[in-house]
């Protein structure tokens, strides 16, 4: 392989362009391996927490909401914002039970991604949830949601035939088929 070396670069200098309700712009100035500076608009935006509730019968539990940019509205599995200094799991859990009125204690880390890394800042951290309780829905003001039920198998195809087009989705429900696959 040829090309340049990959290097970390440092920021010459940071300014805030836009400030938002969701997202900030800022103007990076960073410097390059070879001496110059190259500008790099930056989406801060925070992590958010995502998680796949599996329910008894090994179903898969979704949310269908409305997202504007997409126009549409998008099947995809619960997820939030972290709120400041809050952990990752603990928005997991709030999250899955907000949105689903599932609940549970057996949570744990499924993978972690970024959502666009090529000028956002978000890191998202996906979570699996298993032997789900009754809790209660706690939904935001602004939400409207309808709780979907598909099995594994149905999720994957939905996946790959374009059903499901949400990439934070799409990587949860494949990194759970890749785990289960893993344990045969």
């Amino acid at each position: 392989m040829s090309g340049n070396k990959a290097v970390k670069s440092d920021v010459v200098d940071s300014k805030e362009v836009f400030k938002g309700k969701i997202i900030d712009v800022f103007h990076d100035i960073i410097s390059l391996p070879d001496g110059r500076t190259a500008l790099r608009e930056i989406v801060k935006r925070g992590s958010a927490s995502a998680v796949l509730p599996i329910d008894g019968d090994g179903n898969i539990i979704f949310v269908r909401q409305y997202r504007h940019p997409a126009g549409d509205c998008v099947l995809e599995i619960p997820a939030g914002i972290i709120e400041e200094g809050e952990d990752p799991l603990l928005c997991a859990k709030r999250e899955l039970e907000e949105e689903t009125s599932f609940k549970t204690e057996n949570i744990r880390l499924l993978t972690k991604t970024y959502s666009a890394i090529g000028f956002c800042d978000e890191q998202i951290y996906i979570y699996l949830a298993e032997n789900l309780e009754k809790g209660k829905f706690n939904l935001d003001e602004d939400e409207f949601i309808e709780v979907e039920k598909y099995s594994l198998d149905e999720a994957v195809e939905m996946v790959f035939d374009g059903r499901i087009v949400d990439s934070k989705t799409m990587i949860a429900v494949l990194a759970y088929y890749n785990k289960l696959n893993l344990k045969k």
